[in-house]
């Protein structure tokens, strides 16, 4: 039985007995703020933590720098990243930084090993070592760098001097990230509680019904301001060119926004959070799992998509379906059972458009 008054959104079966249950919330959100599904208390605060990336790089394009520096897609891309460490994540990331004249010493994530096991074993059998460029959070980080020498030009500083500890939250750099999670989400951050997050900068908790409003807006545009509405846009088109750079091989983000395009954008953040755009329904999503298990994140996420969008392609469907009902199998490639949606989730989200 689940601890928690949520309900069960995602069950795990051993064979055909339910083993495991995954309870969480849903909050379903248009644009204007009006609720269009709930499942679960969507009133408390919970950490959304990476599922907010888009909304913290829009400074990047608002501010002129990804104009100023020429950023392509995947740099863009990385920006609002979760990435796995691959190469060409790390060469992305680096790529940025060459282009303000910096190296990897001006990013503050912390040095981390590739979250790709392929990549690491390689890494360890040559002696290589980390660095932040492998951090998964480090396209962002040289996104927000980019902003702080966008912002250090415009008042004639010297940008490395000027970015120095901008994960603090009173550097004028993490201000203005703040500011535009702020005005996405209506909700007054200084009244959140407020933690330090993975990669060192701040993170803020809000109602899952305040993230799910800040993804309708980052969807349709409505609700921000011209140039943050643009930002959101150009950002959306980025990754839904680039899928590879959000995430990573086989990575869930990456295998459903390169199979669904601009019709999704979705993120993870840990401990089980899941926050998605749907521009063409004008609606904003966002979901917790209580255990903080990002499988049931992911199910859950995929059984949304799956209801909401129509029209899909065969092979969107196929995607959809698998990962709403995924089979799990052993060492030796037995199916041994199976993590799906809930009878729950499926009711609650069903006739919803």
């Amino acid at each position: 039985m689940s601890t928690s008054s949520n309900p069960v959104l995602v069950e795990v079966l051993r064979g055909d007995t339910v083993e495991s249950r995954h309870s969480g919330a849903l909050a379903l959100v248009d644009a204007d703020g009006h609720v269009v599904c709930t499942l679960g208390d969507v009133e408390r605060p919970i950490f959304p933590r990476s599922a907010v990336k888009v909304l913290q790089a829009l400074p990047l394009v608002a501010s002129g720098a990804a104009e100023r520096f020429a950023l392509t897609d995947a740099e863009l891309s990385i920006a609002c990243a979760s990435h796995s460490g691959e190469p060409a994540h790390v060469a992305t990331a680096q790529a940025m930084l060459n282009k303000l004249g910096l190296d990897e010493s001006a990013l503050e994530c912390g040095t981390q090993w590739p979250g790709r096991e392929p990549v690491l074993r390689g890494m360890l059998s040559r002696g290589e070592q980390a660095s932040a460029l492998h951090n998964n959070c480090s396209g962002k980080h040289a996104g927000f760098v980019c902003v702080a020498c966008q912002m250090a030009l415009a008042q004639g500083r010297e940008p490395a001097e000027f970015a120095s500890g901008y994960v603090a939250p009173e550097h004028p750099l993490m201000r203005e990230i703040t500011a535009a999670l702020s005005a996405a989400s209506g909700r007054d951050l200084e009244r959140a509680p407020r933690g330090t997050d993975g990669c060192s900068i701040p993170t803020f908790a809000l109602p899952l019904r305040d993230l799910a409003l800040a993804f309708a807006r980052v969807g349709t545009g409505q609700g921000l301001s011209p140039a943050h509405a643009q930002a959101a846009l150009r950002l959306r088109q980025a990754v839904a060119a680039e899928p590879f750079y959000v995430a990573g091989t086989e990575r869930f983000d990456t295998v459903l926004m390169q199979a669904l395009g601009e019709r999704l954008f979705c993120k993870v953040g840990a401990e089980g959070v899941y926050c998605a755009a749907l521009p063409e329904l004008g609606l904003g999503l966002a979901l917790k799992i209580d255990d903080g298990q990002v499988r049931g994140a992911e199910c859950a996420m995929a059984t949304a998509a799956q209801a909401l969008l129509k029209d899909l392609s065969p092979a969107a469907a196929a995607l959809l379906a698998r990962y709403s009902d995924l089979p799990l199998h052993n060492w030796r490639g037995i199916q041994v059972g199976a993590v799906r949606a809930s009878a729950e989730l499926r009711r609650g989200l069903l006739g919803v458009v």
